[in-house]
């Protein structure tokens, strides 16, 4: 299973690494795709460093952090730092999503 989830907030860390620690441990691909005020949570190296493993994939809306001024140069380069394309990808190939 494919489970897609579009982080917007900066308020549910503990849950967002929680339901993708819960999918990785049952062999799910996960997807995450950050924007607005969740892409705050890639200062937590807790989220972060979660992108480099096995099943999850990262990517952050680089328009969002412009506007927030957050510099995406630093960031992982397992974390895509793309636009809604990458949102929109994800919601094509996921067979569930979660929004936060």
């Amino acid at each position: 299973m494919k489970l897609g989830i579009l982080v917007n907030t900066d308020r549910h860390l503990d849950h967002v690494l929680g339901i993708i620690r819960a999918a990785v441990s049952k062999n799910h691909q996960v997807m995450v795709f950050a924007m607005d005020e969740g892409i705050h949570l890639f200062g937590d190296p807790s989220f972060s460093d979660l992108a480099g493993a096995d099943n999850v994939s990262m990517s952050i809306c680089r328009h969002s952090a412009e506007r927030l001024e957050i510099e995406t140069e630093n960031l992982a380069e397992e974390i895509t730092a793309g636009s809604q394309f990458e949102n929109a990808l994800m919601a094509h190939d996921a067979d569930r999503m979660i929004v936060l």
